[in-house]
């Protein structure tokens, strides 16, 4: 039996789960976001296929959204809901025999397994997850984890796809290099500075210019992912934090310095309940301010010694907001604590281990 990883990607998940409870939702263009009102500065969870045909997409504002699809159902996030069916799923992919499960999120994770037939394990997965939760999924099939995750997108909505080293070309080679995961529209367009606008163009290209223009680690890491190159190796290692942070957008503008002391101030006192949870003390303080209309700017400060006190870390992300020097209205915070590492240290990053099939 061979080695293949499994993607398993829940389809619209957030939204599928408001329509198990809204049955009369099904087939209408549903909108997740917020407060489930556009007159917030909400971006979108996640939206149906109904509403995805009229362009909306996740990380867009609310108010765009609604412009776009005027007659879409807006409902607010609910994350103890969606927290829930995530534990089921993943209960579920880990009762599969033999299968490794890592979480990648509460709609995603890669699941190892050994067999003859990775397309009989997928569409097995696919039918446990449904019984238990009445929720569909899409699965790639992979050789590494980049091939398994990008197959995904060829078998949505309630499909598999097969990518591996065999049909990596044939299938990606002429497509854009922003298709590749990992690979957003800000490296693609300095790839396209260099010349290199496909798949097959990078996983052709010269590694010295790759360094030159990403550096030792990026470009080399590039160059692997336009060959499809990565870890084949699933790993059911719990996650651990190496910070908390919490951000708010404002729905009025802070405009006066009591009302961004008192914004920090409550930003910090959250974050240190988290860490208390955690009980690993704050080492770090990350600040990150959004300027009207939507300038953004972060900056951090290592503290003398770790720290549990939230007047100590908001007055950290204070000083730090000010010596921004700048006065314009600000619309969203963000305050992050790093924290000291746990006993023994932080696991090597998942992504850095052997590599798979070339």
């Amino acid at each position: 039996m061979a080695p293949w990883v499994l993607h398993v990607d829940m389809d619209q998940f957030i939204a599928a789960v408001e329509i198990l409870r809204r049955p009369e939702l099904a087939g209408l263009p549903v909108i997740v976001g917020g407060r489930g009102d556009p007159a917030d500065r909400a971006v979108v969870s996640t939206a149906s296929y109904e509403a995805r045909a009229f362009g909306v997409h996740s990380g867009m504002p609310l108010k765009t959204a609604v412009r776009r699809c005027p007659e879409a159902v807006l409902l607010p996030v609910d994350g103890p809901a969606y927290d829930a069916a995530s534990a089921v799923v993943m209960d579920t992919l880990r009762a599969i025999p033999g299968a490794v499960v890592e979480v990648l999120g509460w709609d995603e994770a890669f699941v190892g397994i050994e067999t003859d037939d990775p397309e009989q394990v997928a569409r097995a997965a696919m039918t446990a997850v449904l019984e238990a939760t009445d929720l569909h999924c899409s699965v790639g099939i992979g050789d590494t984890k980049v091939r398994a995750k990008i197959a995904t997108e060829f078998g949505k909505p309630r499909g598999t796809f097969r990518l591996t080293r065999d049909n990596w070309f044939a299938v990606m080679g002429d497509r854009p290099t922003k298709d590749l995961w990992g690979i957003g529209s800000r490296i693609s367009q300095r790839l396209a500075a260099l010349g290199i606008e496909t798949v097959r163009q990078l996983a052709e290209a010269d590694e010295e210019p790759l360094v030159a223009e990403f550096g030792p680690s990026t470009g080399p890491h590039l160059g692997r992912l336009g060959r499809g190159v990565s870890s084949n190796v699933v790993d059911d290692t719990p996650w651990v934090a190496r910070a908390h942070g919490r951000e708010t957008t404002y729905q009025q503008n802070l405009v006066t310095p009591e009302e961004l002391d008192s914004a920090v101030r409550t930003l910090a006192r959250q974050v240190v309940l988290d860490i208390h949870a955690e009980e690993r003390a704050c080492a770090r303080v990350h600040l990150k301010a959004r300027f009207a209309p939507f300038f953004t700017v972060n900056r951090s400060r290592k503290l003398a010694e770790p720290t549990f006190d939230a007047d100590l870390i908001a007055d950290t992300a204070l000083d730090l907001f000010r010596l921004l020097e700048d006065d314009r209205p600000v619309r969203l915070l963000g305050l992050r604590a790093e924290m000291v590492p746990p006993e023994g240290g932080y696991d090597p990053p998942r992504t850095h281990g052997r590599r798979g099939n070339p």
